[in-house]
Parts: structure tokens; sequence; C-alpha cells
């Protein structure tokens, strides 16, 4: 079957109705559809919570991760496994902390790594990458 792992910022960019939600969006439609599992660490659920409550405040962030748990994403938790390959990740690139735990169960589950963050252009050979937005893209 297969698998895609979200990184927090498709999931903000879809919430948020930024560039490349439409991508995202269709990502989501076919989980439902058509069965591909969609994965999310814990730690880039918690990104997005705290990241929207900065943002847009505490009821929107509220609303999102009420969202969040109606929609096909499997939520897995950092254990010392995940955690330990993210700092691993971490201490060899210039990655954001939450994109190694992203980086990290895209490794182990064998699952591309859905993000607009231009960071993931450095794992590109270690992992799969596919970018939401265009300018990501070039």
């Amino acid at each position: 079957m297969k698998r895609y792992v979200l990184d927090s910022t498709a999931l903000m960019i879809f919430f948020l109705d930024g560039a490349g939600a439409t991508k995202v969006e269709d990502f989501i439609m076919d989980a439902v559809v058509k069965k591909p599992r969609l994965l999310m660490s814990a730690v880039n659920w918690g990104e997005v919570y705290h990241s929207t409550w900065r943002e847009r405040g505490k009821d929107v962030a509220d609303r999102i991760v009420a969202e969040i748990s109606h929609l096909p994403i499997e939520i897995e938790d950092a254990n010392f496994e995940a955690t330990k390959m993210a700092a691993e990740f971490r201490a060899q690139y210039a990655l954001p902390y939450a994109g190694c735990f992203a980086a990290s169960l895209s490794r182990r589950r064998n699952a591309p790594v859905i993000t607009a963050g231009a960071d993931f252009f450095a794992l590109k050979k270690k992992i799969g990458v596919e970018f939401i937005s265009e300018t990501e893209k070039s």
C-alpha cells in the first residue's frame, strides 16, 4: 500500500489556504478514495498546533486539530527509535528539528515526505520528497 508522510508545513498550508493547498487536498482526497496511508509524526502535529496558536490564536488552533482528527491521517508517536533517527538527521543536515521527525518517519516507513520546506532539498538523496508549492520545486 502506498504511504506518504505529511510534514507540518503541508498541513498548515492546507488549513491556512496557502500556495500548494490544493495539492495537499488532493493527497487527502486520494487517501479517502484510493486508501494510500497518510502518516504524521506527533512532533509535527504539535508544530501545527503551536504554530497555528501563535499565528492565529488558540481557538483557530483548537479548530484545526479537531479537523485533523477527522482526516485520514495516522499520527505516530515519537518513540526512542524515531527520536534517535531525528536527532541523527538534525546533526547531519540543516533541517528544523520537527522536520527531522518527518524525515525519520519517512525513512522508517519508506514513504515520501509531502512538504513545502525547502530545507528538505538536502535530503532528496536519502528519502523521498514531494514538494507541494511550485516555488519549492524550482
